[in-house]
């Protein structure tokens, strides 16, 4: 796999926001190889709001969106519980950090185990990232 694609949970374009990858105003999308991390372009989350803690329609409501982009990976710095059905679709990536550029730079290193988790399919674990 030469890249993948790369969906941030961000408000203001720079920093994870701190509150469920679902909520986010935004995604930032980036093309990510060992050697850079590209950015794509920001989308608007357009998703219907949850109706009931751990909406099953919002999760399918973000995961058309982030599908029809092509995105492979989900960042944030917090998932609910909703990731039983997300990760599914993409490898999760939980972070403590704020900057999306710093774990961008940390994810060009873990390439290969993003990889392993993307062929890995519906089984995929979620990687926790200090």
């Amino acid at each position: 796999m030469k890249s993948l694609i790369i969906a941030a949970a961000t408000d203001d374009g720079e920093n994870f926001i701190s509150r469920h990858f679902g909520d986010a105003g935004y995604y930032n999308l980036y093309r990510l190889t060992p050697e850079k991390a590209e950015f794509i372009k920001k989308i608007t989350n357009v998703s219907e709001k949850e109706r009931m803690h751990a909406d099953p329609g919002k999760a399918q409501g973000i995961t058309e969106i982030l599908r029809k982009e092509k995105v492979q990976v989900a960042a944030s710095k917090v998932f609910g519980p909703n990731i039983k059905r997300i990760k599914k679709k993409f490898v999760c990536v939980l972070t403590n950090a704020n900057s999306i550029n710093e774990i961008l730079i940390i994810l060009q290193k873990q390439f290969s185990r993003l990889t392993q988790e993307w062929e890995a399919g519906e089984v995929r674990e979620v990687i926790r990232l200090q």
